[in-house]
């Protein structure tokens, strides 16, 4: 299979040999995309549509126009981006107004709904958009407008019909109905929006496709950073922080290569978030600083920083202002559990309960698992804050369970050593010991180096007791939603070093080091 890069450097071969056509411009510029060559993308789509204007071909040029214009608006460049899609609709009109490409200059009204926060009429233009795309048998259109109409219903709160819309696009990009770039579009944008449904399942489920085609894309750039940041995600969440942290790094890394400024600062926020947690306070703040630098907002990760220094009065004041910009549910769950926390922190309890009260609002209304398990958590809390250790005990409890379901060790451990708080001012001492304890070890390890004594790492720890369970290579990719390719390579580091040659000798050397 040929890769990206040398497709780029063949057709640029050719394209210095002689005048290329329009249509291998277009191949080009796609070349030059998938290699993280964004500006040069942008020049060799001019070319083409130049090219396709003077051999006659007005649909070919008006494509080129449309994805000239959204480019440009994605980089903020509004005047120039205007001006291209100015440029498309009047070639549409100029053809009659009629065809495919009336589906596609939808897209950008749809864009302006949404940022106004018009989500019923959004919606209802993607549908429309959906349908030119079905009746025109362009896959591209229907999984472009179908996913944006799957991601403004999740944001309109109609998750569950939008939640079936994002599946259904992403089954088209797995199954390589779509071009390259629509492809690495549809990905990313389905699992951006099942995180902004807060579903986490679902979003692991679909990070792990992402990877395995990200894998299969021979030096591939575009995307990439994009992948790594919802990886990274996911890692923290499952607990295996030493890899989310150089997963975050590696996304800051390829998203600058690619000349994505904003995937690049949500790459350092994320790297700050897992900073924060192993407590390296100075190293998160500054890839907080960072991440600010490129455009990212570094809350509530920023406030809750704060908090761990002790500055009560700057956490405050930090997640009173993020509240109050953030307008829809999905972005306002995602700040409601630091502002819990804060606020009693600085005891207000009236506040903190209000903020817990709407969390658990918003957690029913988005049916999510883990949206539940954190307001149970904050119900908890204020339970506890308000002297109540009795009434705290039931939501802690449900929190826990649920954060054990979903595979999340670090809020599984903070719920433990709130229940054993509780129990503390219940005057049970053994169950108290045994809940801080519990909790103690898995915090220490999270916060640790991240290896045993074996030098193993925390996700060769994974692999190992997979290995150990029987799990084939397949299987442990799933569980730990990564790709057979790194489970092979996990496995191959393994045996290195433990000094062992197969699988079962792994697993035995497991049971004998206690390390299942």
């Amino acid at each position: 299979m040929t890769s990206w890069a040398e497709a780029y450097a063949e057709l640029l071969r050719a394209d210095g040999a002689g005048r290329l056509a329009g249509e291998d411009l277009e191949r080009l510029a796609t070349a030059a995309y998938m290699t993280g060559r964004e500006a040069e993308y942008l020049e060799l789509l001019e070319r083409a549509h130049r090219a396709h204007l003077e051999a006659g071909d007005e649909t070919a040029a008006l494509r080129c126009a449309f994805w000239l214009g959204v480019n440009l608006a994605r980089r903020g460049e509004i005047g120039p981006a205007n001006g291209w899609l100015g440029r498309a609709r009047r070639l549409h009109d100029q053809s009659g107004g009629e065809g495919v490409e009336a589906g596609y200059l939808l897209l950008p009204r749809i864009f302006e709904l949404e940022g106004a926060g018009d989500w019923s009429g959004a919606a209802e233009l993607a549908a429309e958009a959906v349908a030119i795309g079905a009746r025109s048998g362009d896959a591209d259109l229907v999984a472009l407008a179908g996913h944006e109409q799957g991601h403004v219903l999740v944001r309109d709160g109609r998750v569950a019909e939008g939640l079936k819309l994002l599946d259904e696009a992403m089954v088209s990009a797995a199954s390589g109905e779509l071009s390259p770039i629509v492809t690495g579009i549809v990905y990313c944008g389905v699992i951006l929006a099942c995180e902004e449904a807060h579903d986490m399942r679902r979003a692991r489920e679909w990070t792990a496709t992402l990877t395995r085609w990200c894998e299969a894309q021979s030096e591939m750039v575009a995307f990439t950073g994009r992948c790594s940041i919802h990886r990274a995600e996911i890692l923290q969440w499952q607990g295996a922080w030493g890899d989310a942290l150089a997963e975050a790094r590696r996304a800051a890394e390829r998203s600058l290569r690619g000349e994505n400024r904003q995937a690049a600062g949500e790459a350092c926020y994320r790297e700050g978030e897992v900073l924060r947690l192993r407590g390296q306070l100075e190293a998160a703040e500054a890839a907080y600083r960072r991440a600010s630098e490129h455009g990212c907002e570094p809350q509530p990760g920023l406030a809750l920083l704060r908090l761990a220094t002790g500055d009560v009065d700057a956490a405050l004041r930090g997640i009173d202002r993020v509240l109050e910009e953030r307008a829809g549910p999905g972005e306002r769950a995602r700040v409601l559990p630091a502002c819990v926390e804060i606020r009693l922190a600085a005891g207000q309890l009236e506040a903190a309960a209000a903020a817990s009260e709407e969390l658990g609002r918003i957690a029913a209304k988005l049916g999510s698992a883990a949206l539940a398990a954190m307001a149970a958590q904050c119900r908890g809390w204020v339970e506890l804050a308000a002297g109540r250790p009795r009434e705290a005990l039931p939501p802690l409890r449900e929190a826990v369970r649920a954060w054990h379901e979903l595979e999340a060790p670090y809020e599984a451990a903070r719920a433990r050593e709130s229940i054993g708080r509780a129990c503390g001012a219940l005057g049970d001492e053994d169950a108290a010991g045994l809940e801080r304890a519990a909790a103690r070890e898995v915090l220490a390890r999270l916060r640790g180096s991240g290896e045993d004594p074996h030098g193993l790492s925390g996700r060769e720890l994974e692999v190992l007791r997979l290995v150990a369970a029987g799990r084939s290579n397949r299987q442990i990719a799933a569980a730990l939603t990564i790709s057979e390719h790194t489970v092979a390579r996990h496995l191959q580091n393994i045996f290195a070093k433990l000094g062992v040659s197969s699988r079962t000798a792994a697993g035995a050397f497991a049971f004998e080091h206690d390390l299942v």
